[in-house]
């Protein structure tokens, strides 16, 4: 009789004497370390040198900063501006979608690829063609003034604010737009079938199946234009409005033409608090509409 000597089995969670450790986790690192040397190390040098203020304290300088009127009204300024702007672009986003989506035409895709180059080129290029448009010596202006010949402009609304929120509309809505386009292409054409053979008007379509399915698409873009307005420098630098003031450009006044440094990391500060702030507000709200829509979908599969 043989005997069949058998190696001893080990336990699923045992590690076997001398096996090679794995070095995947090693790839880890070099991401780690450019995120940490080119993002966190600037960030976190900003809000020390806000501290370190020259013959006071780091906190008198916060003290003095955050209290001074100019800090207040450019805060206010700048939500202001990035609230209206974002309002504006996901109206006009929505309906250009839309169209563009559910409203056949000669020429849609080249128009929308027209819209998908605005994110090609820099900000402040935008406001460069709404000068030579709407300025007080633009085509628009020269145009009006030809037709009733008056020599004042009739236009002047491009540098108040205003002026910055269109450039600022005109500029971020290809971020809702292409958004709500990828969302339309996933939409079942059966569901609009169905609705419009039941009776329901387009507008009754686009309101209970379209635009409920369009909501984390609008969340997303709403939220990436919302961040990106707050922080927007060139549109208002290069609209030269006067008294429109808003954080990033009192942080260019404060550190690059008075060399005012504490005091524009202080204003840096504050605004990478509100960035991020704002962006953990966004990702707590998508997680939970993505999990409401996912509970949704569990219960319809259940029911059918």
């Amino acid at each position: 009789m043989t005997a069949t000597l058998e190696a001893p089995e080990h336990a699923p969670g045992d590690a076997r004497a001398g096996a090679p450790r794995s070095w995947a986790a090693w790839w880890a690192v070099p991401p780690l370390l450019i995120v940490l040397i080119a993002v966190v190390y600037p960030l976190v040098r900003v809000c020390l040198e806000s501290l370190s203020a020259e013959g006071a304290s780091g906190f008198s300088t916060w003290t003095d900063v955050l209290g001074s009127e100019a800090f207040r009204d450019a805060l206010w300024r700048t939500v202001a501006i990035a609230v209206a702007s974002t309002l504006g672009c996901l109206v006009l986003g929505t309906f250009l979608a839309i169209v563009l989506a559910f409203v056949p035409f000669p020429g849609s895709r080249l128009i929308g690829r027209l819209i998908d180059t605005v994110l090609a080129l820099p900000s402040f290029l935008i406001t460069l063609a709404f000068t030579f448009l709407y300025g007080t010596a633009g085509a628009v202006n020269a145009a009006i003034g030809g037709l009733t010949g008056s020599s004042s402009p009739l236009l002047n609304f491009l540098y108040t604010p205003a002026g910055v929120i269109a450039a600022e509309i005109t500029f971020f809505t290809p971020f809702v737009v292409r958004p709500l386009l990828a969302s339309f292409s996933v939409l079942p054409r059966a569901q609009l079938d169905v609705a419009a053979s039941l009776g329901a008007s387009p507008l009754r379509v686009l309101r209970t199946v379209v635009l409920p399915e369009a909501w984390p698409a609008l969340v997303a873009g709403g939220s990436l234009v919302l961040l990106l307005t707050l922080n927007e420098f060139g549109i208002v630098l290069f609209t030269g409005a006067k008294g429109v003031i808003t954080l990033p450009v009192l942080i260019y006044t404060r550190g690059i033409v008075t060399f005012d440094l504490p005091g524009a990391a202080v204003i840096a500060t504050v605004q990478i608090a509100l960035s991020l702030g704002l962006y953990t507000l966004y990702r707590v709200v998508f997680a939970r509409l993505m999990k409401g829509r996912g509970e949704a979908d569990v219960v319809v599969e259940q029911a059918k």
